[in-house]
């Protein structure tokens, strides 16, 4: 076996079982250059975000706002939670991890 995919693999290790399940897959299966996954079972990381952004997303007003951090209409982060059926760019998924951290802590982002 290569010694680069024996080194990945037990970097993947330290991932939780999602991450590692995630990773496995990727290195099974190679996309097509430019192919665009899509939310379902090949995408457990983000399934786990979207489960835990989902119950912050109840209150008045927050899908809104979130909206309008990420940049992008409020029918987008519908698509996103609710039907499940787009995903956001790479940015903007970073731009939501920190959003889940500070509504965590109980804060409200002061972007």
């Amino acid at each position: 076996m290569n010694s680069r995919l024996i080194a990945l693999g037990s970097f993947v290790e330290l991932f939780s079982p999602e991450a590692r399940a995630s990773a496995r897959r990727c290195l099974a299966y190679r996309r097509k250059s430019g192919g665009t996954m899509r939310p379902g079972r090949d995408t457990p990381l983000w399934n786990k975000l979207a489960a835990e952004v989902r119950p912050l997303l109840k209150k008045r007003g927050e899908q809104a706002q979130l909206a309008r951090l990420l940049g992008l209409h409020r029918q987008a982060v519908n698509e996103f939670f609710a039907r499940g059926s787009r995903m956001p760019d790479a940015e903007r998924t970073l731009l939501l991890l920190e959003w889940v951290r500070v509504r965590r802590a109980g804060k409200k982002p002061a972007w």
